[in-house]
């Protein structure tokens, strides 16, 4: 039985491929840049963040989706990087680590976020910046 949770791994570990499959389309098609540009900026970074093993709590998945685009980015960078200096960049030999790094991180469970273990919400006791006094000249 299929789960949201194996069906959003499912999508995410088969992005990159969909995205690999687009750059088959002719070079002038409108259709060939999205797939493309969704994963290369999202796939990676959701892959590691989102398979949490007991799913993620509401203030997390903010999280997740806040910090998916930056780390994809800075492997695609990397990846890019590494390509250029070995001068063996193209747009499939770019896509086919990132995708074969997507479809093994959408296996595994996901690096663990601080909101998903905490519950996102403040502990007991805990003081806010905000509520603080602040001394005479309110710097501080």
């Amino acid at each position: 039985m299929t789960t949201p949770s194996h069906r959003a791994r499912a999508a995410v570990a088969s992005s990159g491929w969909v995205a690999l499959a687009a750059t088959l389309l002719p070079d002038g098609s409108v259709l060939r840049w999205p797939p493309v540009l969704l994963f290369v900026c999202l796939g990676p970074g959701l892959a590691l963040l989102h398979p949490q093993p007991r799913g993620l709590r509401p203030g997390a998945r903010l999280e997740a989706f806040a910090l998916a685009a930056p780390l994809s980015l800075a492997l695609a960078a990397l990846t890019a990087t590494v390509l250029f200096l070995i001068g063996g960049f193209s747009v499939p030999a770019f896509l086919v680590p990132l995708a074969v790094l997507t479809t093994a991180a959408a296996l595994l469970p996901g690096l663990p976020l601080p909101a998903a273990t905490r519950g996102a919400v403040e502990p007991d006791g805990a003081e806010s910046f905000l509520s603080r006094e602040r001394g005479p000249g309110g710097g501080r």
